[in-house]
């Protein structure tokens, strides 16, 4: 069927060209075809000369056109709606901007004026419209982006009618593999601190996938958590939570889609990867980081506070023991290494704030008391010789 539509296409354009060509080489041959069989004539001549010239070309060259068009399609098919959206409507300005240029040089009586440069023009100008609108094509859709405005409009009853849409709202927030399998976005998804709706991308879930089909039976496990998760947030009537089933299929990181997809649809990343976390916020894409938000809810430690924690294991430097909160916060302690895997109080002494979490140091209780003993003790024996 495409075969036969281009041949009919190209038999047309033939016979367009027939008409205004053939009667220039028959006048420089010294022919006059008008004079012989009439204008009318001549010109249903000319058409059918020229429609059965290509049609003769268009027998060698439809395979390759047939090829170029399956490619065409296939390309277009990949894109988002988007691409070929705006695509479209900049080639369509492009094309209208060329119609105007070449309305004056029409009437000239150049052949190459009249009829060749509108030509190019019509192709330059529609591929260039066309590129302009897909490369773009994310800050178009922001600038034609509908948003709600606030007219601060109140009834008589003091009830708000109209609010205005928060620039830093984003309604997506596109999960990454790290997010799922950490499970914690969930209960925060439930408490209602998290607005618009999770986005889950389709390449998020088959990597997912490609996790609990490990042969390693920890990465297994982890695959098979994420997937019950998804599974409990979907099922769940107060978390939104919607798939996305596009993709990128020039891009091969997990990463790259997911910043791409950010960028796409005005979202927020949401994740515990410290490296996507960096690389979002170098290319301008909102992140939130559920480490940093645990980090952000820790309670404040204060030098001289007490705690109660069991050393587990020894540290870097020497005598130094270390243990973990509940929360995982580190705790090195000075001389621990005399008191592995027994559960001690110790004294704060400083605290440490790092982008990777919080280190408390801090050493035994009792060597605090003992080091107040003494200076007590010291005070009593100068008194009494005093």
């Amino acid at each position: 069927m495409k075969k036969t539509i281009i041949k009919i296409i190209i038999a047309a354009i033939g016979a367009a060209l027939g008409i205004n060509f053939l009667p220039i080489l028959w006048h420089l041959f010294g022919w006059n075809s008008e004079l012989l069989v009439g204008s009318s004539l001549a010109s249903v001549i000319n058409a059918i000369i020229g429609a059965i010239i290509f049609f003769i070309i268009s027998l060698f060259l439809t395979d390759w056109i047939v090829k170029l068009v399956n490619k065409a399609e296939a390309y277009l098919t990949k894109q988002q709606p988007t691409f070929v959206l705006f695509g479209v409507l900049f080639m369509i300005l492009g094309l209208v901007l060329a119609a105007l240029i070449s309305t004056p040089l029409y009437r000239t009586n150049l052949i190459v004026v009249n009829t060749i440069l509108p030509i190019i023009l019509f192709i330059g100008l529609g591929y260039l419209g066309f590129r302009v609108g897909t490369l773009r094509r994310d800050d178009w859709r922001k600038l034609f982006q509908s948003r709600r405005r606030d007219n601060n409009t109140q009834s008589d009853d003091g009830q708000i009618l109209a609010r205005k849409a928060d620039d830093n709202f984003r309604k997506y927030k596109i999960l990454d593999t790290s997010v799922i399998i950490d499970g914690r976005i969930r209960d925060i998804a439930k408490t209602g601190f998290i607005e618009g709706t999770l986005l889950v991308p389709e390449f998020v879930v088959h990597e997912l996938q490609l996790i609990s089909d490990s042969a390693d039976s920890l990465k297994r496990a982890r695959g098979r958590r994420g997937l019950d998760i998804l599974n409990e947030m979907k099922a769940a009537d107060d978390i939104s939570v919607e798939m996305y089933d596009g993709d990128f299929e020039n891009l091969t990181e997990v990463d790259t889609k997911l910043i791409k997809l950010a960028k796409l649809l005005d979202g927020i990343v949401v994740t515990n990867d410290f490296n996507l976390n960096k690389v979002s916020e170098f290319q301008n894409v909102p992140v939130l980081n559920i480490n940093a938000l645990a980090n952000a809810l820790k309670p404040e430690i204060l030098p001289g506070e007490s705690l109660h924690v069991t050393v587990v294991k020894a540290g870097t430097e020497r005598q130094q023991g270390v243990a973990y909160q509940e929360d995982g916060t580190m705790v090195v302690v000075e001389d621990g290494q005399y008191y592995l895997n027994q559960l001690i109080e110790v004294v704060v002494t400083s605290a440490l704030q790092t982008s990777a979490g919080r280190m408390i140091f801090a050493r035994p209780a009792h060597q605090q008391r003992g080091i107040t003993d003494k200076a007590k003790s010291h005070k009593k024996d100068n008194s009494k010789k005093n």
